[in-house]
C-alpha cells in the first residue's frame, strides 16, 4: 500500500508545479518521461518552503521553516514523510543521491528571507547559490543519472542558469519584494531612485548568466535538453521583455508573458533550438 501512498504524494508535486508555475509545467513536458516526476517532486520542494517565506504572513513563519527543515531531514532518514511533498522529494533525494548540501544551502536562503530586508555582495551571492544555483544542481542530479563527469562537467553552467532565472525573478517582482515584502535583493541599489544606469547593470549580470547557461544546455542529455532549452527560451523573452521597460514601470508593476502567449513561445522554442543548440 506504500506504493499507493508513493503515487498519491507524485501527483501533489506534479500539480503543485502545474498550479504554481506554466512556464516549469511546460518545461517538463517536454523532458523525457522519466524525469517528469523527479523534476516535479524538486519543484514541490522548493514551491513548499518559498510559499513559507513570501505567502504566510499570519503565521510564525520561523516556526514552520525551522519544521519544514527538521521535516526533511526526517522525511530522508526515514525514507518515508506523512507529508505528500517531503515524500515525494525524498524519493527523488535518495533515487539520485542528491547531497544533503545542496538541500541545506537551499534552505538556508529561505531562512535569510525571513529577516535579512537587505543585502551586500556577499550575501547577495549567498542567496542566490541558495535559492536558486543549487535548485539547478539538484536537477542536473537527476539529468545526468549518475555520471559524475558529466555532472562536474556541466555544474557551473547549471548554476549559470540558476543564477540568470532567479535574477530575472528579481527584476519581475520588484514591485511585490520592495512594497510588499520590504526586502531588496540586488545590493547598493536605492529602489527609490531605480535608475537606468542600475536597470543596466543588472541586466549586464543576467546576459553573461544567459550566455553561460546555454553552453551548459547544449551539453545536456538529449532526454533533458529540449526541456531545460524551452525553460531557457521563455526565461530569456521575459528577460527581453523587462529589458524594454523603463525602470520607473518595473518598480510599480509585475512584468509578465500571458499565459495565452506560453504555448506560442513553447512552439517557437522548439523552432530555435534547432538553431542555438548546434
Amino acid at each position: 500500500m506504500k506504493a499507493l501512498f508513493d503515487h498519491l504524494s507524485a501527483n501533489c508535486s506534479k500539480k503543485t508545479t502545474q498550479l504554481y508555475s506554466t512556464s516549469f509545467s511546460l518545461g517538463i513536458y517536454f523532458l523525457k518521461p522519466a524525469f517528469h516526476q523527479p523534476i516535479y517532486g524538486i519543484y514541490g520542494f522548493v514551491r513548499l518552503a518559498d510559499e513559507i517565506v513570501d505567502s504566510f504572513h499570519d503565521y510564525d513563519k520561523d516556526y514552520l521553516i525551522k519544521k519544514l527543515r527538521n521535516d526533511t531531514v526526517d522525511a530522508i532518514a526515514d525514507g518515508i514523510s506523512i507529508n505528500p511533498i517531503l515524500n515525494s522529494f525524498q524519493h527523488v533525494v535518495h533515487a539520485y543521491s542528491i547531497e544533503w548540501s545542496l538541500i541545506d544551502t537551499f534552505l538556508k536562503s529561505m531562512e535569510m528571507d525571513l529577516d535579512q530586508k537587505e543585502h551586500t555582495p556577499d550575501s547577495y551571492n549567498e542567496y542566490v547559490l541558495g535559492s536558486a544555483e543549487v535548485v539547478g544542481l539538484m536537477c542536473l542530479r537527476v539529468f545526468t543519472e549518475g555520471d559524475h563527469a558529466m555532472y562536474d562537467e556541466l555544474k557551473p553552467y547549471a548554476m549559470k542558469l540558476g543564477s540568470a532565472f532567479q535574477k530575472v525573478n528579481f527584476l519581475r517582482d520588484l514591485k511585490a519584494d520592495y512594497q510588499d515584502l520590504g526586502r531588496t535583493y540586488f545590493p547598493g541599489v536605492n529602489f527609490n531612485l531605480f535608475s537606468k544606469a542600475d536597470k543596466e547593470i543588472i541586466q549586464n549580470e543576467i546576459e553573461e548568466d544567459f550566455k553561460l547557461a546555454l553552453i551548459g544546455i547544449k551539453g545536456l542529455p538529449a532526454g533533458a535538453r529540449r526541456g531545460v532549452y524551452l525553460a531557457y527560451y521563455y526565461y530569456k523573452k521575459l528577460y527581453l521583455r523587462i529589458k524594454e521597460t523603463p525602470p520607473d514601470k518595473v518598480m510599480n508593476a509585475r512584468i509578465r508573458i500571458p499565459d495565452y502567449n506560453k504555448v506560442g513561445l513553447m512552439f517557437r522554442s522548439l523552432l530555435r533550438h534547432q538553431f542555438d543548440l548546434l
